[in-house]
C-alpha cells in the first residue's frame, strides 16, 4: 500500500511538472480544440483514478481501523466519527465529481460561448447557510460527548483511579474504601513512594498503588492523571479516550467499559484483525499478538516513549473486587 502511494505522488508530481512547463509555455503555443478536448479527457480520466483510490483505501485500509468502541461513552465518539466521515465522503465524492466533469463538458471550443453573471445571493446562502448549520450541530453534539467524559455526577459513584505518568513509565493509585485519594505531590517522592503521596494525609492511608490496571465492567471510572516531568499524554484507544498529564496540575476524565478483555479477544472484528496482525508478525518471525487493552502515551515525550504503556485488564465486578482485595495499601507498603 505504501508503495502504492509513493508511485501515485510520483506520478502526480511528474504530471504537475509537465503542466506548468506547458503553462510557462503559452506566449508561444495557444490551446486549440484539440488540445482542450485533451486536458477534459485527462480530467475525466483523473477522476476515475481518484475514486479507484478512494474505494481502495476504503475497503483495503479497514483493517488498520479500530474496533468498536470498548466503552459506552465511547460510542458517541465512534457516532460522530461516522457522521462527520459520510458527510465530507459525500460532500468530496459530489464535489470531485463536479470539478473534473465540468472541466470535460465546458472544456474550450470555438463555437462555445461562456455565459458571465456577476452573482447570486442564492447560491452564496445556500453554501454559507448549510454548512454553518451543520457545524454548529457536530459542534454541539461534540461538546455534549466531551462533557459525557469530563464531569461525573455526584449520584454516579464512580470509581477513583489516579494514573501517573513519569518518563518513560506508568503507575497508578485506586482510592480505597473511602474512594478518595489521598493528596500527591513530586515532592513527597522518596524511597518506593514513586508516586509522591503525602503518607500524613488520612486518605492516602487505603489507597492502592498498582503497575497495571484493573477495571470492572459496567462500571463508571474516573481517572485523575498526574505527570511528574514533561508533558504526556494518556491514550486508551479502545475506550475512545484521551488526556494530557501535565506537570503542576490534575487533569481527568471518566467512561464506562461494556466489554470484558476476553469478550473483546471474541469479538469478530478483533479476531480477524488480530489474525492480519499476526501474518505481518509471522513473516518477520515475531511472536503471536493477543489482543489486550491498552494505557499509551500520545505525546512524544523522550527516547523511549514508544515503549510507555500500560496493561488494562477489564474483568466481571466480582473479579474486579477480589483483584482489588488481593491488593496492599500504601500504609502497608510505605511504613
Amino acid at each position: 500500500m505504501l508503495a502504492l502511494f509513493y508511485i501515485f505522488i510520483a506520478v502526480a508530481l511528474g504530471v504537475s511538472f509537465w503542466q506548468i512547463t506547458r503553462v510557462m509555455n503559452l506566449r508561444e503555443v495557444i490551446a486549440n480544440d484539440k488540445d482542450n478536448d485533451t486536458q477534459g479527457k485527462i480530467a475525466i480520466g483523473f477522476l476515475v483514478g481518484l475514486y479507484a483510490m478512494m474505494i481502495y483505501c476504503l475497503i483495503a485500509m479497514n483493517v488498520i481501523m479500530l474496533p468498536e468502541s470498548a466503552s459506552i461513552e465511547g460510542e458517541h465518539d465512534d457516532r460522530l466519527f461516522s457522521i462527520t466521515f459520510w458527510i465530507i465522503g459525500i460532500v468530496q465524492f459530489a464535489m470531485q465529481f463536479v470539478i473534473f466533469y465540468f472541466s470535460y463538458k465546458y472544456r474550450g471550443k470555438k463555437e462555445n460561448k461562456a455565459l458571465f453573471f456577476a452573482d447570486s445571493h442564492k447560491l452564496e446562502l445556500i453554501w454559507t447557510v448549510i454548512p454553518a448549520v451543520t457545524i454548529i450541530l457536530l459542534i454541539g453534539y461534540g461538546l455534549w460527548a466531551w462533557n459525557n467524559v469530563m464531569y461525573v455526577g455526584e449520584d454516579e459513584d464512580p470509581i477513583v483511579i489516579e494514573v501517573y505518568s513519569q518518563q518513560f513509565r506508568w503507575d497508578a493509585r485506586y482510592a480505597g474504601a473511602d474512594n478518595e485519594l489521598g493528596l500527591g505531590n513530586v515532592n513527597f517522592i522518596k524511597g518506593i513512594n514513586t508516586m509522591g503521596v503525602d503518607m500524613s494525609d488520612p486518605k492516602s492511608q487505603d489507597d492502592k498503588q498498582v503497575t497495571e490496571l484493573y477495571l470492572p465492567k459496567g462500571k463508571k471510572v474516573l481517572f485523575k492523571f498526574r505527570s511528574q516531568d514533561v508533558l504526556h499524554s494518556a491514550y486508551m484507544p479502545h475506550f475512545r479516550a484521551q488526556m494530557n498529564c501535565v506537570p503542576g496540575m490534575v487533569t481527568q476524565f471518566a467512561f464506562t467499559p461494556k466489554y470484558t478483555t476476553e469478550e473483546m479477544r471474541n469479538n469478530e472484528e478483533v479476531i480477524a484483525k488480530t489474525k492480519g496482525i499476526n501474518k505481518i508478525r509471522q513473516v518477520k518471525g515475531e511472536d503471536p499478538y493477543v489482543f489486550d487493552y491498552l494505557l499509551l502515551c500520545n505525546k512524544i515525550c523522550g527516547a523511549s516513549h514508544y515503549n510507555m504503556q500500560m496493561k488494562i485488564t477489564v474483568v466481571e465486578e466480582d473479579e474486579y473486587n477480589k483483584w482489588l482485595g488481593e491488593q496492599k495499601t500504601l500504609a502497608q507498603v510505605v511504613k
